[in-house]
């Protein structure tokens, strides 16, 4: 398919689901506004490189501005090729800014890098939105992200927590991170690339070895195995964040600080 084809699919083969799971959160949660400049953040994947054809089809009916851009952590000459080849294939003008996290991340949490490396990410992305004029940054995580981060938190970090699909930037003023794959499912995304003819370098981070290791990989197998036997599981894990007693709760913080059960005795 030409790029053009590939973006014309979402308006027709893949309307109900991609676009239409991705207006719903936009309007949901207010995620783009007139007058927003948005930085698409493309690590070259394809949920990213999606979010980037679905943000600019979205100019149709919002007036806002966007800029593509994309960071490079220390790919390989062929996994920024790829990530090049497969912007100029989709119309995507990168901004390409270079960075040495990979190196950093493996140097300082050798064992565990994925942690410091999303934080460094962050940051630098942040800081350059904030350079080229933009109020938000837009990450391409999807529905399975999402109930994934709520049973990982739970099992591993001992709190009940979601992935929120609109967070403020704490350390830059007027910064805002959008989510607007948030109702999006993989398997959709994955049909999309299949459909489409295109191909996506696996991520080049030093630490790929350790994927099927990593706490996430374990949650998602978790989730993937319960979900065969019910099929409700995946919706029962995201409405859990979504309707949250706290009179059932011992224990829960806000900005006010901690609260208890007791308190209401």
């Amino acid at each position: 398919m030409t790029g053009w084809e590939i973006e014309r699919a979402l308006q027709t083969t893949f309307v109900r689901s991609l676009r239409k799971p991705f207006v719903r959160a936009v309007r949901e949660f207010g995620l783009v506004q007139p007058g927003d400049r948005v930085a698409v953040c493309i690590s070259g994947g394809k949920d990213s490189m999606l979010l980037a054809l679905l943000l600019r089809q979205l100019r149709q009916t919002v007036d806002f501005s966007l800029v593509f851009l994309a960071m490079d952590p220390g790919y390989t000459p062929a996994g920024r090729a790829h990530l090049e080849d497969n912007a100029a294939r989709l119309g995507l003008p990168l901004e390409v800014f270079e960075t040495n996290v990979l190196q950093v991340a493996a140097n300082h949490a050798a064992g565990h890098p994925c942690f410091l490396c999303a934080k460094m990410r962050r940051g630098y992305l942040y800081a350059e939105a904030q350079k080229r004029g933009c109020n938000k940054i837009a990450l391409g995580h999807h529905y399975d992200d999402a109930i994934g981060t709520v049973l990982l938190s739970l099992l591993y970090g001992g709190q009940v927590q979601a992935m929120l699909p609109r967070v403020k930037a704490k350390h830059y003023a007027g910064m805002e991170l959008i989510r607007p794959l948030y109702y999006v499912r993989e398997r959709a995304v994955e049909e999309w690339v299949r459909g489409c003819g295109l191909t996506f370098l696996p991520c080049d981070c030093p630490a790929r070895t350790l994927e099927n290791d990593t706490k996430r990989a374990e949650v998602r197998a978790l989730i993937a195995a319960l979900a065969e036997k019910n099929p409700q599981v995946e919706a029962n894990i995201f409405n859990a964040v979504k309707n949250v007693n706290t009179a059932g709760l011992l224990g829960w913080r806000d900005e006010a600080g901690f609260h208890s059960f007791l308190d209401s005795f």
